[in-house]
């Protein structure tokens, strides 16, 4: 029988979330080496903590065992505006579990939780985005019922 909470993030997660953050750079570093450095980090410290605290922003991180093993960064957004119709998105910035723990369906009831979060918010919808260098991600994303809204196109010079 599965133990684990999933949870609002909190500032004593701040270390486990960095290391998601690292591992997903490395990820999208290995995927686009011209986008993205082998090193550095999306947020400061203070910014993690600031999107911790932000009600707008919800981290929801999966922990077992006292472990945090995955986290996923959210966004609630309004849209309406002049040919689109006025509704609430949860946008789904980043979903991460710790390698040492794939293939447990931890990203799996992180996206059912961020769904019920959105349903419980009303939102119309949940968005993200998945680089064209991640198949394995958005193979994991269809599994869940997820699929293209449209397509952002590139031509590197």
């Amino acid at each position: 029988m599965d133990t684990y909470t999933i949870r609002l993030a909190e500032p004593r997660d701040l270390g486990a979330v960095n290391e998601l953050l690292r591992q997903v750079l490395l990820v999208h570093h290995n995927g686009r080496p011209d986008l993205f450095n082998a090193v550095g980090k999306k947020y400061t410290d203070a910014e993690i903590l600031d999107i911790f605290a932000d009600p707008q922003t919800p981290v929801f991180v999966y922990e077992e065992g006292g472990e945090v093993l995955g986290y996923a960064f959210c966004m609630l957004q309004h849209q309406g505006s002049g040919s689109l119709r006025t509704l609430d998105t949860l946008y789904l910035d980043d979903l991460c579990v710790m390698e040492h723990a794939r293939g447990r369906h931890i990203g799996r009831k992180l996206f059912e939780y961020v769904k019920d979060f959105a349903r419980r918010k009303g939102c119309y919808n949940v968005t993200l985005h998945v680089w064209e260098c991640n198949p394995g991600a958005r193979a994991f994303y269809e599994s869940l019922g997820l699929a293209p809204q449209y397509t952002s196109m590139e031509l590197v010079l």
